[in-house]
């Protein structure tokens, strides 16, 4: 077995990493990238970022680094990957700073986060030693059939930036643990958590080339690695329509995609409920991170009995959030992540009173320190039509609407091209269950909107992509199957 690294820096001392992490080398013979502070326009990092000639230097080396890794103990694996959670786990206040500097979210979140990533790397690590295959009983005396799993190969992983350490965490912790080496692509915005990442690899003894972060220019990166004939799986966490350019771009090559892309996600409140710690709870689900969240509950179906009082509950709530800069400590929500998300509020916010919404709270951009500031906004009497009603708002906006025939509601929570989360909120257990079951959709909350979870698979159907992160189905996303046959001599 190999034996671990046990000696991680101080975590008082240990730097902020501000260059790309390749072939095991910290490097980027490219421009430095000013990343944006949103929450006042100030510089939170300037990285490195990589040319086109280290770029394929990098694909050379996650292809060369593949045999050896692959054919690694999945124990000693396992006790790799052991060793980067405790090294985040070790630098969670640092990592978390940086999430919220380049990002925005409260710091509180921030370190949730962190926390959240070195679980993936935890959960992971048991998951190297189980990846199970099997045995089928053969027809003739002295046969074998014998079904194994083995990596995929090289993979091309791209993250956003939302969730700049728990994100690339899923992708990097799965696919190392399957025995895959891995390219990740961070967000510009964001690419400080990502790089924080790799050097828990680093310093947990992961060889080089196993695991590479490439900062630059999207465009070219994202290219040279679709089309490298050696990268045979593509990971992307992001919007449709970058989903739908990855798939085409890696199906002229046949690679195997996992797509986690947009949500739209429905709240049925049913008639059980008790509408005031609902409209209370919904509105801590909506509003983490400013709701850019890919499943944010973001449309909130409510009977006409209830509405009044969630309603109530529900804007008590918003108003009572203190809004300001992630590192103040007394902060619960920050900025948006940049400037289209903010036009996109106005937008989004103008169409729907422009179709009879009423603004119940917030509803404006806030001017301040420069940076991108939207009001948590909530919006009553929506039409079902409204663009805030069937396109993903991914900001923070609440709207709410009435229902009086629960069949009616779900057919109105089912009626979007999304289904990657939906939520129901009730008293009944079984009544819970059977909209759950309902719903289309590849994840349900019940009574609860904290339903990421290492341990629990996490993706979507119809548009919102296909594929899962997170528990054993997240580590067999970067497997394939292979059948043996043996015959008696």
């Amino acid at each position: 077995m190999t034996e671990h690294n046990d000696s991680h820096p101080d975590p008082d001392t240990a730097a902020a990493p501000d260059s790309s992490y390749l072939r095991g080398e910290w490097g980027g013979r490219g421009p430095r990238l000013a990343v944006v502070n949103p929450a006042d326009g100030s510089t939170a990092a300037s990285v490195a970022t990589v040319t086109p000639t280290e770029v394929a230097e990098t694909l050379d080396a996650a292809a060369s680094a593949l045999q050896s890794w692959r054919n690694t103990d999945p124990w000693a694996r396992s006790q790799h990957l052991r060793d980067a959670a405790a090294y985040i786990r070790d630098h969670l206040a640092a990592i978390a700073a940086s999430v919220t500097a380049e990002q925005g979210k409260p710091l509180a979140q921030a370190e949730g986060e962190v926390a959240g990533a070195a679980d993936q790397f935890d959960w992971c690590a048991d998951e190297a030693r189980r990846i199970y295959g099997r045995v089928i009983p053969a027809r003739g005396a002295g046969r074998r059939l014998l079904v194994q799993r083995e990596p995929v190969g090289v993979v091309g992983a791209f993250a956003p930036s939302n969730f700049p350490a728990l994100l690339p965490a899923r992708k990097i912790a799965a696919a190392t643990a399957a025995g895959c080496t891995i390219i990740v692509k961070p967000a510009e915005e964001t690419p400080t958590a990502a790089l924080w990442l790799a050097k828990a690899a680093e310093a947990a003894g992961i060889p080089a080339g196993v695991v590479n972060v490439l900062v630059g220019d999207p465009a070219m990166i994202s290219e040279m690695i679709l089309g490298d004939s050696r990268v045979r799986k593509v990971t992307l966490t992001g919007s449709v329509p970058l989903g739908s350019h990855i798939m085409e771009e890696a199906s002229k090559q046949l690679k195997s995609v996992s797509l986690e892309l947009g949500g739209h996600s429905p709240v049925i409140v049913l008639d059980d409920a008790d509408p005031e710690w609902a409209g209370k709870a919904a509105a801590r689900g909506k509003f983490r991170n400013a709701g850019q969240v890919c499943i944010s509950p973001s449309r909130f179906l409510v009977p006409t009995a209830l509405h009044d009082r969630f309603v109530a509950s529900f804007v008590a709530a918003t108003e009572a959030l203190a809004m300001g800069p992630g590192d103040d400590l007394s902060c619960d929500i920050g900025p948006l992540q940049n400037e289209r998300r903010l036009q996109a509020m106005e937008q989004l916010v103008a169409s729907a009173v422009s179709d009879g919404a009423v603004v119940e709270s917030g509803g404006r951009r806030i001017e301040r320190d420069a940076g991108w500031w939207f009001e948590p906004t909530v919006l009553t009497n929506v039409d079902l039509g409204t663009e805030v009603m069937v396109a993903e708002p991914f900001g923070p906006i609440a709207p709410i609407r009435a229902y009086d025939d629960l069949d009616d509601a779900v057919r109105i929570a089912n009626d979007t091209d999304f289904g990657l989360a939906g939520f129901v909120l009730g008293g009944s257990l079984q009544r819970c269950l059977d909209v759950a079951d309902r719903l289309e959709v590849g994840m349900v909350g019940i009574n609860d909107f904290a339903i990421a979870l290492a341990e629990a698979p996490f993706g979507g159907i119809k548009h919102s992509g296909f594929g899962r992160e997170g528990g054993a189905e997240g580590v067999a996303e970067f497997t394939v199957v292979k059948y043996i046959n043996v015959a008696p001599a």
